[in-house]
């Protein structure tokens, strides 16, 4: 299989499984929108809501660097500035996810 094709089959993967995570997200953001900090904490010591998020946070990076990375393909030439900010866009793909999740798991 061409690896622009496994990109578009994963673009479309993604994009599915964002849709009922996003609207778990938006439904429990306006829940605690204008709550003090001590419910926010609460919130997100929970663990349903630790694993959603988290899985939540890795699905959005990992959807929004393929949709990235398939805009520097069709507008940057130049192949090596193409691979650094690929290279960059995965490198940050992976360490903004895993900062927030740990920062999460370290509240308790």
């Amino acid at each position: 299989m061409h690896t622009s094709t496994k990109k578009w089959i994963f673009t479309k993967i993604s994009s599915l499984i964002l849709i009922p995570l996003m609207i778990w997200f938006v439904i429990n953001f306006v829940s605690i929108y204008n709550k003090d900090y001590s419910e926010v904490f609460e919130f997100f010591s929970k663990q349903p809501s630790k694993v959603l998020f988290s899985i939540f946070i890795i699905i959005a990076f990992f959807f929004s660097a393929l949709t990235i990375s398939e805009i520097f393909e069709d507008y940057l030439h130049d192949e090596k500035i193409k691979n650094v900010a690929n290279k960059a866009l995965n490198l940050f793909a992976i360490l903004i996810p895993l900062l927030t999740i740990l920062s999460i798991y370290i509240l308790n």
